[in-house]
């Protein structure tokens, strides 16, 4: 059985490449050659190289482990869509507003 071809419209792949690009210059910054943080994040360099080319095909949980690896960084992930906008709006769109019942007239 073969693996399913991953389709990436151009716009998220050009995310991808960059985040790629910002954690191998995380690494270098870090000093950490490519095989100590492959060892480190339990992966192969050929799939660390993969990371840092922003391959699609790579788990999101590889590139948790990558991010750890590089001290920690793994806690950036918590701020993928915490600013929601478009969601939070979408949601206040579709809250139900109370209507009160019209007040009875000559009710004493």
């Amino acid at each position: 059985m073969s693996k399913k071809a991953v389709v990436i419209m151009p716009g998220t792949q050009a995310i991808l490449s960059t985040m790629g690009e910002h954690i191998k210059m995380a690494r270098l910054r870090r000093n950490l050659s490519a095989a100590l943080v492959a060892e480190r994040a339990g992966i192969s360099r050929a799939t660390l190289c993969a990371v840092e080319s922003g391959a699609p095909s790579v788990a999101m949980g590889i590139y948790a482990a990558v991010l750890h690896a590089l001290n920690n960084m793994d806690q950036d992930l918590l701020l993928v869509a915490k600013g929601d906008v478009f969601g939070r709006e979408f949601q206040d769109m579709n809250l139900l507003v109370r209507k009160r019942a019209p007040k009875r007239k000559g009710v004493d």
